[in-house]
């Protein structure tokens, strides 16, 4: 089994960008990528596409092959979708194309065009990734749904509003110097808990933006960084998906996220690593409550632990392990189908010491990705480590 390098990241800066199309998106991404990897687009072998809402946002289905030609690859396309976790997938899907011999180079990423829709037509796209049936129709919004855990939460573990709001102070601290970011602001305490409710006990500040951009990653086998002298320090070394059932009223628990701990347990257990040896993680923060969630499956704290982990210092850029340097999709913002590769591509980043935040993990050698769908009825999980 061969190593997967990651030679190039791209990324477009997250925000409102209602006149530019996808596939507009994903070229600068996706052509950065390149560029950044030194690497031809006629190396590419195949290209793996992470969207969501493509065919509500704009009417167009089929985007493999219409991405391929946007970024000028010559190769078979494949999109895949699971909610906001698409990307997550494709790069998940990719690192196993390389690992199993079929292909060397692969370019991986996604793109989502939201905030052409506006506030009510996002929100409303948005909702199909629950259940259309028992949840949706019964007026379901994923602030809603993550109102639920959140509750849940404070009533199984303990946490208030003040514990969640640190949550989003940090992450908008760690989003001011990134330039990729939605939000470059900081906000304070007072600003999350007086902002107004959306889903009781969630506030406007604890909900991240819609959001357009896209992401790119050049993922090679290690033979062809080595025959190109490539300069891909960062590895993926360690790769889990999980999976849960749709509807919160079928789970068993509103307070855990058990796709995620099936993630995370894969993702770990494929690179041989444990949650000790975690230095930075980015995870998939919706809503403040997601990052408490995430950080537990992740096992970077013990379940009921997580709550105050922000408010303590302990996850904070000058903590014990910082989380969500990137801004988060709290503040760096959440065009979905490009959010799970974004991840890897701040991360790789983070980890080569070239990213605004790099100072505050210097000497970090692995970091953790946790990419959810819906209200993590799909979960993808990418460890990432500087070669040695």
């Amino acid at each position: 089994m061969t190593d997967v390098r990651i030679a190039g990241v791209g990324l477009t800066k997250f925000g409102a960008s209602p006149e530019r199309t996808g596939r507009d998106l994903f070229a600068e991404a996706g052509l950065d990528a390149l560029d950044d990897a030194g690497v031809d687009q006629d190396a590419v072998e195949a290209l793996f596409y992470g969207n969501f809402m493509g065919e509500l946002a704009e009417h167009q289905g089929h985007q493999g092959p219409l991405m391929a030609e946007a970024v000028g690859v010559d190769a078979p396309a494949t999109r895949y979708e699971a909610a906001c976790a698409s990307s997550g997938v494709a790069v998940a899907e990719a690192v196993k194309n390389i690992r199993n011999g079929e292909r060397d180079v692969v370019l991986v990423g996604g793109a989502e065009r939201m905030t052409n829709l506006g506030t009510a037509g996002a929100t409303e796209a948005l909702a199909i990734a629950a259940d259309d049936l028992w949840e949706v129709k019964a007026g379901m919004t994923f602030p809603g749904a993550y109102a639920l855990m959140a509750n849940a939460y404070f009533s199984e573990y303990g946490g208030d509003q003040e514990d969640l709001a640190a949550i989003a102070v940090k992450n908008h601290e760690n989003a001011v110097p990134n330039e990729k970011a939605q939000y470059q602001r900081e906000i304070s305490i007072a600003d999350v808990v007086e902002a107004p409710m959306v889903a009781e006990p969630l506030g406007l500040y604890d909900s991240c933006p819609i959001s357009d951009g896209a992401s790119a990653l050049v993922l090679t086998s290690e033979a062809f960084a080595e025959e190109h002298d490539l300069d891909a320090p960062v590895s993926i070394t360690g790769t889990g998906q999980g999976g849960d059932l749709m509807a919160l009223h079928d789970r068993d628990y509103l307070a855990r996220s058990p796709a995620a701990d099936e993630a995370a347990a894969a993702a770990y257990a494929d690179a041989g690593v444990s949650a000790a040896d975690v230095d930075v993680a980015e995870v998939h923060d919706c809503f403040t409550i997601a990052e408490v969630l995430a950080m537990e499956s992740l096992g970077l704290f013990e379940v009921g632990e997580g709550i105050s982990a922000a408010s303590e210092g302990k996850t904070t850029r000058e903590g014990e392990l910082p989380v969500n340097l990137s801004g988060g999709l709290k503040a760096k913002g959440h065009p979905v189908g490009a959010t799970g590769a974004s991840q890897l591509a701040e991360m790789t980043s983070l980890l080569r010491g070239d990213h605004p935040n790099s100072e505050y993990v210097e000497g970090a050698t692995t970091g953790v990705t946790h990419n959810a769908g819906g209200t993590v009825a799909s979960a993808v999980v990418h460890v990432l480590e500087v070669e040695q």
